[in-house]
């Protein structure tokens, strides 16, 4: 029953993380006459601040707990999962749009999860074979349409943000393996805080890439587009980085890694869902398919996760 509580509130947060972690999807649009890296630096500039704020009054406390290699795991983390995914990411949204992007990190779970079968104690692949299989299937079907060149788009252009789209894939990846298991190291730290310290982490990265910026990309006239790259920032960094990343590393500690690569989906149908709000359209027939194989997909996970009760243990507590 205790593994059944952790399991279901697990998927919760994972929902809730999802929901909140489909908004990144969104701001590329929102913003659109700045670059991927501007994007970036305020999002996550943003972000560490907010954290800093927030961890202010134990920040002794807990950085008397962190040693040399977990300052160094939190910048790779930051990197893989943060920084570099996200310059990817929008690079990918603006260059090849949000269906595309959507059906290359939709193939998150599938990574993940492949990786997570060779953890010790893990449900075998075998037993996530349909699992895996009907996630493929709807990760196809979200972006069947999408791998069509659409009008006043190159094959260069799209390929490029195919290219950006595998590369953050390959990032995120990186990270949701490595930040799992490095909760599980870590019982001395609280999942949240260790989302802030990401933050702060992520945040001293972003100030490096100021420069960069600067000398890249032609700021646009007036202060009104910069006012508006601060809301949209500010926006998704306390809703996707703070509150998001506090839900997934909550479910991170819930879940066993198998499992965790499927709740990846859920950003990727939010995203999805998102998208279709911004263009005012209701989702094709093959969409709804992909709907309905993504779910199948985590509910047969979840399924394969399902340890029988220990019946003689039962009766010798009663």
């Amino acid at each position: 029953m205790a593994d059944q509580r952790r399991t279901v509130a697990g998927i919760a947060c994972g929902m809730a993380a999802g929901a909140l972690w489909g908004l990144v999807f969104l701001a590329p649009e929102l913003a659109r006459q700045f670059s991927p890296l501007e994007l970036t630096i305020g999002r996550y500039a943003c972000y560490g601040l907010i954290s800093a704020v927030l961890l202010l009054p134990r920040w002794r406390a807990l950085a008397g707990r962190l040693g040399r290699r977990e300052w160094l795991a939190l910048a790779w983390l930051a990197l893989t999962g943060n920084t570099l995914y996200y310059i990817l990411l929008s690079s990918a949204v603006q260059l090849g749009g949000i269906a595309m992007t959507s059906l290359v990190i939709g193939f998150l779970p599938v990574a993940v999860t492949v990786i997570g079968s060779r953890d010790q104690g893990a449900v075998p692949l075998r037993r996530l074979a349909a699992s895996l299989l009907l996630c493929v299937a709807g990760a196809v079907c979200i972006g069947w349409q999408a791998l069509a060149i659409p009008e006043g788009s190159s094959l260069a252009v799209q390929a490029t943000g195919l290219l950006c789209a595998i590369g953050a894939l390959l990032s995120w990846t990186t990270y949701a393996v490595g930040n799992s298991r490095w909760l599980a190291r870590l019982g001395h730290v609280s999942a949240h805080d260790w989302s802030l310290l990401t933050g702060i982490v992520t945040g001293a990265q972003a100030l490096l890439l100021v420069p960069l910026a600067i000398g890249a990309h032609a700021a646009p006239p007036g202060g009104a587009p910069w006012l508006h790259l601060l809301a949209v920032s500010a926006g998704v960094a306390v809703l996707a980085s703070i509150l998001g990343n506090a839900l997934w590393n909550r479910m991170s500690r819930l879940l066993p890694l198998t499992l965790v690569g499927q709740m990846i989906l859920f950003e990727t149908l939010f995203a999805l869902l998102y998208g279709f709000l911004w263009e005012r359209r209701l989702p094709t027939p093959l969409e709804v398919l992909a709907f309905v194989l993504v779910t199948l997909s985590v509910v047969l996970c979840v399924t394969a996760h399902r340890r029988p009760a220990p019946r003689r243990a039962a009766r010798a507590v009663v």
